[in-house]
């Protein structure tokens, strides 16, 4: 038996592209861009067995989610293991005041030693993606399940699972509206697929 699963980052919005964290902050949707790559990978995924959807509570994963699992009249279960990471007073700052901040060059090094002030570390977020994932394989032997959630999140998963050390994370490029597929069986878990956008 193995349970398969599709990690998909949300769709575009305006932040991704804009030099702001968005972190948790509420009321960020789909771009028009955002809504055509998930319909694009709906319309590639409409003929799979889907399960189960899951989506982080966030607004631009819930839309992401919700354009998924039309083909498969699924509803979406919204995951709090699956939320952005907490930035706590990063949330919203622009990204051009922080580049030299000494805890930057951690986070791009030593992912591992950084905490977000008055939020969470990324040790933290790291733990929760893993754990969530795993309870969602329990809960659903030999099926094949969306998961979306968001870049960090996916990364961090994409690492554990290929046994590359933490530190080594910001490696992994994980694009928005991307696929990464991660099949866990008897002989433990195998990474099919990553940051597939359906174009070179």
């Amino acid at each position: 038996m193995s349970t398969t699963i599709l990690l998909v980052r949300h769709g575009e919005n305006d932040w991704v592209k804009s030099s702001k964290l968005a972190g948790r902050t509420p009321g960020v949707h789909l771009n028009d861009n955002g809504r055509a790559q998930a319909r694009r990978l709906s319309g590639r995924l409409a003929q799979w067995p889907i399960a189960a959807v899951y989506s982080s509570p966030l607004e631009r994963c819930v839309e992401t989610a919700a354009i998924l699992a039309a083909p498969h009249n699924l509803p979406v279960f919204h995951h709090d293991g699956l939320l952005e990471t907490d930035y706590g007073d990063w949330q919203g700052q622009e990204i051009g005041g922080l580049l030299e901040t000494d805890l930057w060059k951690v986070i791009q090094a030593t992912p591992g030693l950084a905490r977000f002030p008055g939020g969470e570390s990324m040790l933290t977020m790291h733990h929760r993606m893993i754990s969530t994932l795993q309870g969602i394989v329990s809960e659903h032997p030999d099926q094949t399940v969306f998961v979306c959630s968001h870049a960090d999140l996916i990364k961090a998963a994409i690492s554990h699972y290929t046994g590359a050390p933490f530190d080594l994370f910001q490696r992994v490029v994980i694009d928005p509206g991307s696929l990464s597929i991660i099949r866990f069986g008897q002989h433990g878990p195998k990474v099919l697929r990553v940051n597939d956008t359906g174009a070179l």
